[in-house]
């Protein structure tokens, strides 16, 4: 037995304007509440990291000053070492064609150790600040 077009429509829970065509006012109800709880997400994803914020810069700086303090207390050898190697692991990821943010961060120990490794040779130590102590 053949189904009735407008029955079908009812039970499949889409109403039509008998052109055959879904309320538009329905649609656009359903997009502004799909908007609604999508700004609501975000301003609250916002609210989570203006507050993360600072715990995220403290403990970063942290990081660093223990990472300075430590390559400061290595020896020489060590030092360029850990230059060496991570200057080879920046050359080779440029070489096998990596992002260049992701070799920008491969070059970070290459400074810093270089940095302590110049300030050996030069017989300069820093002036102030919260390395070395």
């Amino acid at each position: 037995m053949a189904k009735d077009p407008v029955t079908e429509a009812r039970t499949s829970g889409s109403t039509s304007n008998g052109n055959g065509r879904a309320d538009s006012s329905s649609r656009a109800a359903e997009a502004r509440d799909a908007v609604r709880t999508a700004t609501t997400q975000v301003g609250e994803a916002v609210d989570t990291m203006r507050t993360s914020i600072p715990e995220v810069a403290r403990a970063s700086r942290e990081m660093v000053d223990d990472a300075m303090r430590r390559i400061e207390a290595g020896s020489d050898q060590r030092v360029s070492t850990g230059v060496t190697l991570s200057l080879g692991l920046a050359i080779g990821m440029l070489l096998g064609g990596a992002p260049r943010i992701l070799i920008a961060l491969a070059l970070v120990p290459v400074a810093a150790m270089g940095m302590v490794l110049m300030d050996r040779r030069t017989g300069t130590r820093p002036v102030g600040g919260s390395r070395g102590a």
